[in-house]
C-alpha cells in the first residue's frame, strides 16, 4: 500500500510539472522511480519510457485540438529520430547501472540549466535546412532511447531555434516527437528489458496523467518564471545527488 501509494503521489507532483512547465516537467519520473520505488536503473529508464508517451500522447491530443501542432515539421524531425531511439533503447539495458544514472544526471543538469534560461521566440521560418533538423532530431531519438526522458527541454528550442516554429507550436509539436521516439525507444527494448511491476508503473502514468491536468490551470495563476526557476533548482539539486552516487 505505502509503495502504491508513493507511485500515486510521485505520478501526481510529475504530472503537474508536466502540465505548468511543458517540456521538461517529466525528467524527475527516472530518479523518482530509482529512490523513491526502487527500480533499477535500466528498469527505471523503460517505465519512464511508458510514463512519457502515455503523458505526452494524451497531451498532444489536447494540443492537436486546439490547432498548435505543425504536423509535417514535426513528423521530419521524429523521422530522423526514430532508429537512434530504437538503437538507444536496445543498448540502455545492457549499459552499466552507474553509467545510466551519471548520464542521467548530465542530462538533468542540463535541462535545469536550459529552464533557467530565458525563453526565446522566433517567427514561423519559411524554409528550414533538413540536414541540421535530421541532426537535431537523430540527437534527441537517441537521448530518449537511452535514458527515457522525453526530451522537451531539448525538443522545444530545437523546434524554435532550427526548424524555425514560434514557442506555442514548438511545445505542441514537441508532443508529437517525443510520443513517436518513446514509442521507438519502448518498442527496441521489448523482450530484452528488465520486468515492469505494473502494479506500479500504471498508477504512477494515470496519476501523472491527471496531474498534467492541474498543473495546466496552476500555469494560468502562477507566472511561468517562477515555476521553472523553482523546478530548475530542485532538477539540479536531483542532478547533483544522482552524480555523486554514480561515482560514489
Amino acid at each position: 500500500m505505502s509503495t502504491l501509494i508513493l507511485a500515486l503521489a510521485a505520478g501526481g507532483v510529475i504530472g503537474l510539472a508536466l502540465g505548468a512547465l511543458g517540456g521538461g516537467g517529466s525528467v524527475l519520473a527516472v530518479p523518482a522511480l530509482i529512490y523513491l520505488l526502487g527500480f533499477t536503473p535500466a528498469a527505471a529508464t523503460t517505465a519512464s519510457l511508458v510514463i512519457v508517451t502515455v503523458t505526452s500522447a494524451t497531451a498532444l491530443a489536447a494540443h492537436a485540438r486546439q490547432g498548435t501542432v505543425r504536423w509535417r515539421a514535426g513528423a521530419l524531425f521524429a523521422a530522423a529520430g526514430l532508429l537512434p531511439a530504437a538503437a538507444g533503447g536496445a543498448v540502455a539495458g545492457r549499459l552499466p547501472s552507474w553509467l545510466l544514472t551519471a548520464a542521467f544526471g548530465v542530462v538533468a543538469a542540463l535541462a535545469a540549466v536550459r529552464m533557467l534560461r530565458p525563453s526565446s521566440d522566433t517567427p514561423d521560418a519559411p524554409a528550414p535546412r533538413r540536414g541540421r533538423i535530421a541532426g537535431a532530431g537523430a540527437g534527441l531519438g537517441a537521448v530518449t532511447g537511452v535514458l527515457g526522458v522525453g526530451g522537451g527541454f531539448l525538443a522545444v528550442p530545437a523546434l524554435v531555434g532550427v526548424v524555425g516554429l514560434r514557442m506555442r507550436a514548438a511545445v505542441g509539436t514537441s508532443l508529437l516527437v517525443i510520443t513517436v521516439n518513446s514509442m521507438a525507444a519502448l518498442l527496441a527494448r521489448a523482450g530484452t528489458a528488465e520486468r515492469l511491476d505494473w502494479a506500479v508503473v500504471a498508477p504512477f502514468a494515470g496519476a501523472a496523467v491527471l496531474g498534467a491536468w492541474d498543473g495546466r490551470r496552476l500555469a494560468a495563476k502562477v507566472p511561468g518564471a517562477a515555476l521553472r526557476r523553482i523546478f530548475a533548482w530542485v532538477l539540479l539539486a536531483v542532478a547533483a545527488c544522482m552524480l555523486i552516487d554514480a561515482v560514489a
